[in-house]
């Protein structure tokens, strides 16, 4: 049965009034007819003011690594709210989860607390700039850093398709354009272009900031030869690397992509599945790099940082994720998703690649899998947005853009499975 959106489509047209676009983020706006309002989460489901009900692969864009509302992990998080909340002082949790983060990563050997990822990404260029002494960085094309004027840069859809070297323009109003100086991108999986770039202008690159999975470009992943070429160019060039785990970290391994791929950072951020859901994120990295955080060198902090509430869910999230076998659950079923949708693809005739790791993997509808941001323009994906609004409208919460990855938590089963791959199937009837 198709979902009907009655009194979501009547909040919105009230909450227009107060909120821009009627919600409080950019990406929870989908218009006056399909964006909808969440009355609760469960496990892997969601449901919203109108009753409808969803296998979520949303997950919040992957904090949910347990599933919604996780029993041991929301009993964590009443333990640190019995400590007071905020007190603009520190806990014997920011240790503990410290040298949690510390045995599954091996790069942290130091680690600070903020609340989102836009604020570690934000702290790790500080560091950068302090200890280099120089204040640009590269992107990689596709990657997403937040939402903070030094990384809102990006290539636009339209220019790719119709120029041989699009322009890297600001990703809204109200992004200053002297910020562009600061600011080079590169296509994933290129090390020459990189090298490139450091060959000309290494004097003024403080570091490199890339997502091994393109988080925000479907899951797209660096190769292996590349990440050891870019370690290698890292250090001849005497550029940081940054590695932005906020999507990938605790969730496609233990040590993250790190340990996933045998990349080795010099900075490294987290935000998502480290609480579970809880607002927390961290910046972690090598000794020497973090110890120039303090009084009269490189500013970090905020009234909220260490907040005992996500903290002590941080310290049952990784308790669970370390000592368990969940990640490897995680895994399973997003293998055993990509196997079902690609069968029923390939029954319809529709050419299709999956991305990334089946924890957070992206759906491609061309022939061949995108190697970055720029072959990603070349699939139909166009028709994998109709395709996701009408699995939306089935009860299958999947991001209708597919540069979203498709995220799997712990609390995803056989019966989600089996809903999923039915939906799925009817979905192909109706776009493929």
């Amino acid at each position: 049965m198709r979902r009907d959106l009655t009194r979501s489509r009547a909040h919105y047209e009230r909450a227009a009034k107060r909120l821009p676009l009627g919600v409080t983020s950019n990406f929870r706006a989908w218009g006056p007819e399909r964006t909808i309002y969440l009355a609760r989460a469960q496990g892997p489901r969601v449901w919203d003011l109108d009753g409808n009900e969803y296998v979520d692969y949303r997950l919040g864009y992957g904090p949910a690594i347990l599933g919604h509302c996780h029993p041991e992990v929301d009993a964590a998080a009443r333990q640190g709210a019995a400590i007071g909340g905020t007190t603009a002082l520190s806990t014997v949790l920011e240790l503990e989860v410290a040298e949690r983060i510390a045995k599954m990563v091996p790069t942290a050997e130091m680690v600070r607390f903020a609340n989102s990822g836009t604020e570690a990404v934000m702290a790790a260029l500080r560091v950068a700039r302090a200890a280099t002494g120089k204040a640009g960085h590269v992107m990689i094309e596709g990657g997403f850093h937040g939402l903070f004027d030094g990384v809102l840069w990006e290539l636009k859809i339209e220019d790719i398709e119709n120029e041989d070297e699009p322009e890297v323009k600001p990703d809204g109003r109200g992004v200053p354009s002297l910020m562009r100086r600061l600011v080079d991108h590169v296509p994933l999986n290129d090390a020459e272009r990189l090298e490139d770039v450091f060959r000309r202008k290494s004097d003024r690159i403080a570091a490199l900031l890339i997502e091994p999975i393109l988080g925000n470009a479907a899951s797209i992943t660096a190769e292996p030869q590349y990440l050891r070429d870019v370690r290698e160019l890292c250090d001849r060039y005497e550029v940081l690397m940054i590695v932005d785990e906020v999507k990938t970290g605790f969730r496609v391994a233990r040590g993250g992509v790190q340990e996933l791929m045998g990349v080795r950072a010099d900075l490294c951020t987290f935000a998502k599945a480290l609480a579970n859901g809880y607002p927390i994120s961290a910046l972690a990295g090598r000794r020497d790099l973090m110890e120039r955080i303090g009084p009269g060198s490189v500013a970090q902090g905020g009234t909220y940082a260490g907040h005992p509430v996500p903290l002590s869910a941080a310290r049952k999230t990784l308790e669970i994720l370390d000592e368990t076998d969940a990640l490897e659950r995680v895994a399973d079923y997003g293998k055993r998703l990509q196997d079902g949708a690609g069968a029923i693809l390939s029954r319809h005739g529709i050419a299709h690649a999956f991305t990334g790791h089946p924890s957070m993997g992206g759906l491609f509808f061309a022939e061949t899998m995108p190697r970055n941001f720029r072959d990603w323009v070349e699939t139909d994906y166009t028709l994998y947005n109709t395709f996701a609004r009408e699995l939306n409208d089935l009860g299958i919460l999947c991001e209708p853009d597919c540069r979203e990855p498709w995220f799997v938590s712990a609390a995803h089963d056989d019966a989600c499975l089996a809903t999923t791959l039915e939906r799925f199937e009817e979905a192909a009837k109706v776009c493929l």
